[in-house]
């Protein structure tokens, strides 16, 4: 099936929601206004949609592949990724001093749902090497992003993020990767990484592996992780390629889904450069990123980063599978509607249970986009605003949202994707229809980059349970602003959207004092309920954007503007707002009520 970009659902979030008038007056920005929005995702869709999406089944048919230490990546990748970094996709929201465009977050995050819509496999390259640069920039020497940022921001150069082993999963204070100093300054690194997304591969020249390990000495635990970067092949001083790095991959993983995507298993400092006329002994040559015992900081720097992308992983993801269903129902011709207005079967699509699914895939989809595009502009001011509050204020909101579209976006696109094979029915269980696939690839969302429970757990302890709920009051103070511009303004659906979006609020409110209030006196109690309260603070704040969505489509109506897509704006909301704000109270009920069920029943009776 062929995939069609929304730019015009984008774009309405980016001018309305986003604001992209306001962004477009940061310092550095100017130049990013509506026009340039419409431009660039106008461009990005063409590319996509002709170039990058008929990879996608293909990917899934035929994936990734390993022999005798190298990978080669399904056919027609290589070409495709590039002409993705000829034309520039990679530097889209990276410093114009490292050769990148400098857009900003939120234009470049509605870039990012495209790509991964068109191929997900496909899109977690370029994914980690955004990782990678934002570490670098962040905490990276001069002489370290000389010799590095520019080729990863044309993509000539892909990153990776190397944190799992087999004996530490998520319990990075489990990491036992060595690092040995050297005399002149760089380290030997010796020790096993798994789960590393495109950790070896043909498409690009050289993979720049940012790897966690402890230096000789360090402190036990997260305190004594350092980060460094360990190239496959060591850089001359003229930026050439040199010889081959001691790191190797050993192996791939198959995998449920994104199977195109190679999964690596690498080895450093297993020899593997003096077999291929690498440097003398032994040791991955890596160099420090920013100083000793401080790589989980950093690394976290890569992992906010992915984790956001993520997010935008499960919008697109969703989103192509809910395009699937739509033309699977128009074109599926089953049964008589049951209001007896035809005589004989009519398509899929005209009945109440399927329409009841494809809604409800709409509404989580755009729920889902319209936060994730807020988030991105508060990004945006949070590291361009003139302001220095105004920078703390963008930043505190960003960093509550960022669990919130990791979290709810993803677990969102398993319900979704889950809906595509629903509507299909039993072609939907057959692989040659496509709708599986999206299915299996939506799995891995919602557990890697840390699992949807990680995401709430960070909810509960920093952003809620650190500050005594301050900031989510604040957050519930804006919703109220809101609800108050929907009686204002009136109608039937405002007014019906403003009923269920207080109620949600209330919920909220109450949750997040609940688990402030928990997380030292009865921590058990506060976590037990910490992805329920993830998922109600999801839903509110995708709800709360909904709502100020059908606020302008009103006006616009009012103006004879739009009149069918405002329309399908304005019953999109009131659709959320029915059949999925009215989900909250019920969590509400889980998290406050529901506490001490969870830890009741002893270990030995499960």
């Amino acid at each position: 099936m062929s995939y069609t970009a929304p730019v015009k659902d984008m774009l309405f979030n980016i001018e309305h929601l986003a604001r992209i008038d306001q962004v477009s007056r940061l310092p550095g920005f100017e130049d990013a206004g509506l026009e340039t929005a419409q431009a660039v995702l106008q461009e990005c869709a063409r590319f996509n949609e002709n170039v990058v999406a008929p990879l996608n089944f293909e990917g899934d048919k035929n994936p990734s592949s390993f022999k005798d230490g190298q990978v080669t990546t399904t056919p027609g990748f290589k070409e495709a990724y590039r002409q993705y970094t000829e034309g520039g996709w990679q530097g889209l929201q990276h410093p114009s001093a490292f050769g990148g465009q400098g857009l900003p977050k939120t234009i470049g995050a509605a870039c990012g749902e495209i790509l991964n819509a068109a191929n997900l496999s496909f899109a977690l390259c370029p994914l980690l090497t955004d990782g990678a640069i934002e570490a670098l920039l962040t905490a990276g020497s001069d002489e370290l992003k000389a010799r590095y940022l520019e080729k990863l921001v044309s993509g000539e150069w892909s990153g990776t993020m190397n944190l799992t082993e087999p004996q530490a999963g998520s319990d990075l204070a489990a990491v036992r990767c060595r690092a040995e100093p050297q005399p002149d300054g760089s380290y030997k690194l010796f020790g096993s990484k798994i789960f590393i997304t495109y950790g070896e591969h043909d498409m690009a020249d050289n993979i720049v592996h940012l790897v966690l390990a402890r230096v000789s000495g360090a402190p036990e635990g997260v305190k004594g992780i350092s980060l460094f970067v360990v190239p496959k092949f060591l850089p001359n001083p003229d930026g050439s390629l040199g010889l081959r790095n001691d790191v190797q991959c050993v192996s791939i993983e198959h995998k449920l889904g994104i199977k195109a995507s190679p999964t690596a298993v690498l080895q450093f400092g297993d020899g593997v450069a003096a077999v291929c006329g690498g440097g003398a002994g032994p040791g991955a040559l890596g160099y420090l990123v920013g100083q000793e015992n401080r790589g989980l900081e950093y690394m976290f720097i890569m992992m906010n980063a992915a984790r956001y992308a993520v997010g935008v992983q499960g919008i697109a993801v969703a989103d192509r599978a809910y395009q699937k269903a739509v033309q699977y129902a128009r074109d599926r011709v089953q049964s008589r509607p049951v209001d007896g207005s035809a005589k004989t079967a009519v398509s899929i699509i005209e009945h109440p249970d399927v329409r009841r699914m494809l809604m409800t895939m709409r509404a989580l989809i755009e729920g889902c986009r319209a936060m994730a595009s807020v988030a991105a502009a508060a990004y945006d001011a949070a590291h361009h605003h003139p302001d220095a509050d105004a920078r703390q204020q963008n930043a505190a909101f960003y960093e509550f949202l960022v669990p919130l579209v990791k979290g709810y976006s993803t677990e969102m696109s398993q319900e979704v994707t889950n809906l595509g094979v629903q509507v299909h029915g039993g072609m939907g269980f057959i692989e040659e229809t496509g709708a599986a696939q999206y299915y299996r690839d939506a799995r891995i969302l919602t557990i890697y980059e840390g699992t949807t429970a990680i995401q709430a757990n960070d909810l509960v302890g920093r952003k809620t349970a650190r500050d005594g709920a301050a900031l989510a009051q604040s957050i519930a103070a804006q919703i109220e602003r809101t609800e108050a511009e929907l009686q204002q303004q009136g109608g039937a659906d405002a007014l019906a959207v403003r009923q269920r979006l207080a109620a949600a609020r209330l919920a909220f409110v109450e949750v997040a004092h609940f688990v402030a209030d928990k997380a030292r006196s009865d921590p058990n109690a506060a976590y037990a309920g910490s992805v329920p309260y993830l998922m109600l603070a999801g839903n509110l704040v995708a709800g709360w954007q909904l709502a100020r969505a059908l606020l302008v489509a009103q006006k616009e109506l009012a103006a004879a503007r739009e009149s069918d897509f405002m329309q399908a704006k304005i019953v999109t909301a009131r659709f959320y707002a029915d059949h999925i704000l009215s989900r909250a109270p019920g969590l509400r009920d889980a998290v406050v009520d529901g506490a001490p069920s969870v830890m009741a029943l002893a270990v030995e009776s499960f």
